[in-house]
């Protein structure tokens, strides 16, 4: 059997394994770069410390992930030798005339202001914000979009 025919597969696949593998083979970029870093500007606290945060992150998002991969079913887009067919289906419920992404952009916006012209827009902005989750939340349970 060639590798172009769609027979069936020999060796299982794992999910989810090329998004764990991304994020721990980049920490093979980072722990060199913070080591270079940190010699380069004599273990500078501020960025020695960033970096040493983003070689933890981006390990814990990978372990995650693997960890992941065992207990999840196997998803289509993970076999190469799947259809387009087999992810059809419905993702999720979307509403496209939705107003409260923009409510919530515009607080962000404030909340990120607030720091550069004053705090007191950061009060604004959480209040902005608040009210736009509560109202993206709960959109489906009013008026006639009730279900």
């Amino acid at each position: 059997m060639n590798a172009t025919s769609h027979g069936p597969r020999t060796e299982p696949y794992k999910p989810m394994r090329i998004e764990a593998i991304f994020f721990l083979g980049l920490i093979g970029f980072f722990v060199p770069m913070f080591v270079l870093y940190g010699l380069w500007s004599g273990w500078e606290p501020v960025g020695s410390t960033a970096l040493a945060l983003v070689v933890g992150l981006w390990g814990m998002v990978g372990f995650y992930l693997m960890i992941l991969s065992r207990r999840i079913d196997p998803r289509p887009e993970d076999d190469p030798m799947a259809d387009v067919a087999d992810a059809a289906g419905e993702y999720g419920t979307f509403s496209p005339w939705s107003w409260w992404p923009l409510v919530l952009g515009v607080a962000v916006s404030f909340v990120f202001l607030g720091a550069a012209v004053g705090w007191w827009l950061l009060g604004i902005g959480a209040g902005i914000a608040l009210v736009g989750l509560v109202g993206h939340v709960l959109e489906f349970s009013r008026n006639h979009h009730a279900h």
